[in-house]
């Protein structure tokens, strides 16, 4: 691990140093996507690579994701490395055939001959108001298609080391971003650095509940963390970092030690990731569990637009801290009842600078 902590940008500039530095390095990396080259960048993580490579290597796409898609997936075979970015996970589903049913299968198929490294951007979760069709966090139908890697890392500092190792890996890697971290500030080494892909992180050792997330999750969860010390518990929280391939081992060994467990997610309930996490302790460890494990995520319904609605849909940190202390035995209040109509849940903080 590089050692500089002194430098800090944001999520969305660690992104875009990823594939400067993978753009630079490599002849054969490309990005395309609906407004890579545009003045904006997909939410300024692609900000200003066109006027330093090119059109030929940053090059904008029609709104025709499926074609393209396979475009992209045919470059990775002859051997590019194609870096496809969606504004949403939503406008990768018309591809959905070029990517589980290709993409994924290529170097199973043909016994281990053909690579396909490519890797797909996409941006998930809420903000002002976008809806059913804008909001969705979709990631748990990739992690459920073998022959894809999953990433959706928390930090600056992972997403850069994480999307150059997806880039350098030679199959086909989901990239996901939570809108909301892309102005979250974090230390981030110059250069090149890699973090292997399947190496969930430790954020926070604690000694009574574990904590388990991924993406934005995991900032809610540190959040929760704090106020659970206040209350003299003492919460770990898991980093999961990659989907799949998932290491379970670290997640197995904090139940050991603590004997509880909630697991945060920010997509719908019914099959989702938490279940799966969930799954693997109950499997493995249940009889290191003193309680029954909590899934804390989306509601199974369409995703709000307006606030009145938005506000009573999506989870905070306050749910965290009542599930802890659930499986301690300790009864707590209904967080949405501490929610005023002034508040609006569907933006984080001033930093959020809107929908793109």
């Amino acid at each position: 691990m590089p050692n500089d902590t002194t430098r800090h940008i944001t999520y969305a500039q660690a992104i875009n140093e990823a594939q400067d530095v993978c753009l630079e390095n490599d002849p054969n990396v490309y990005l395309l996507g609906l407004g890579v080259p545009d003045p904006i960048g997909v939410f300024g993580t692609t900000k200003n690579l066109v006027d330093k490579y090119g059109p030929k290597r940053v090059q904008d796409m029609p709104i025709a994701e499926n074609a393209m898609t396979g475009i992209a997936l045919g470059s990775a075979l002859t051997g590019m490395r194609p870096v496809m970015s969606h504004m949403r996970v939503e406008f990768a589903m018309p591809a959905m055939d070029q990517i589980c049913n290709q993409a994924a299968k290529w170097h199973y198929m043909f016994g281990g001959q053909s690579r396909v490294p490519m890797t797909i951007r996409m941006i998930v979760g809420r903000g002002w108001g976008q809806g059913p069709q804008h909001s969705q966090s979709l990631h748990a139908w990739f992690t459920h298609t073998p022959g894809l890697k999953v990433v959706m890392p928390s930090t600056p500092y992972d997403a850069k080391g994480l999307l150059i190792a997806s880039i350098e890996d030679d199959n086909p890697v989901i990239f996901i971003e939570h809108r909301w971290l892309h102005n979250v500030t974090g230390h981030v080494p110059e250069g090149h650095y890699s973090i292997p892909l399947g190496q969930p992180n430790i954020v926070k050792t604690g000694e009574n509940v574990t904590l388990v997330a991924s993406s934005y999750n995991v900032i809610e969860c540190i959040l929760a963390r704090k106020a659970l010390h206040e209350r003299g518990i003492s919460a770990e929280v898991i980093d999961l970092r990659t989907l799949t391939p998932l290491n379970d081992e670290p997640i197995l060994e904090s139940v050991k030690k603590t004997g509880h467990l909630v697991v945060c997610d920010q997509g719908a309930m019914t099959a989702g990731f938490a279940a799966e996490v969930m799954a693997r302790v109950t499997e493995k460890s249940f009889s290191d569990l003193k309680s029954a494990p909590i899934r804390i995520t989306l509601p199974d319904c369409p995703t709000p637009t307006t606030r009145a609605l938005s506000n009573y849909f999506y989870p905070t940190m306050a749910h965290i801290v009542n599930a802890a202390l659930r499986t301690q035995g300790i009864e707590s209040n209904d967080p949405f009842d501490a929610i005023t109509p002034e508040e609006f849940l569907d933006v984080p903080d001033p930093s959020f600078k809107g929908p793109f």
